[in-house]
């Protein structure tokens, strides 16, 4: 399987980067809606636990996509002139950054709770525990931003597919052999 593309597209590491980081995002954001809709107890602890487990699966995919994005991963001219451009580049920043804030202040929040997960092994308490509710809030925020901002990406990119059809849509598309 080639990391690199020369037809229009993101090289293959960049494309499953960044689906890996959006169903991350997407599964994690509905488990932190849902996780305390069940009943306290073991199935209970085991979204959270699977949160917080993937919440760090999460912080090393970011990481790791940083760092392939500013080396070996393959940039594309810009799909817009001017403004567009502008805009589309503000929101991949401002994504980055909230996925990077939320990324710490749910690792933060792990470890000011000293979550236990899945009953095998308890992350360290760290820190006041009066901060749980600040960090959970401000941590809640940062996810809905990533999710309002995700939206908004999303749809840019369903526009550039369905009404102005220029392809950009299938820059992030594994591209078929043949």
């Amino acid at each position: 399987m080639s990391l690199d593309s020369t037809d229009g597209h993101y090289d293959r590491m960049t494309i499953a980067l960044h689906w890996i980081t959006a169903a991350l995002v997407v599964v994690l954001w509905i488990f932190g809606q849902t996780a305390d809709l069940f009943p306290r107890g073991p199935l209970r602890t085991g979204v959270w636990s699977l949160h917080v487990t993937l919440g760090f699966a999460l912080a090393l995919v970011l990481i790791f996509r940083v760092f392939w994005r500013a080396g070996p991963g393959r940039a594309l001219p810009a799909a817009d002139p001017g403004l567009l451009h502008l805009i589309a580049k503000v929101t991949h920043y401002l994504l980055y950054l909230l996925l990077g804030v939320a990324v710490v202040l749910g690792i933060a929040n792990a470890f000011v709770r000293g979550y236990n997960l899945f009953g095998l092994w308890t992350l360290p308490q760290l820190g006041d525990p009066a901060l749980r509710r600040p960090i959970t809030g401000w941590h809640e925020l940062a996810a809905n931003g990533i999710m309002i901002v995700a939206l908004i990406h999303a749809g840019a990119a369903l526009m550039h597919h369905y009404l102005w059809k220029d392809g950009v849509l299938q820059r992030m598309a594994v591209p078929r052999r043949g």
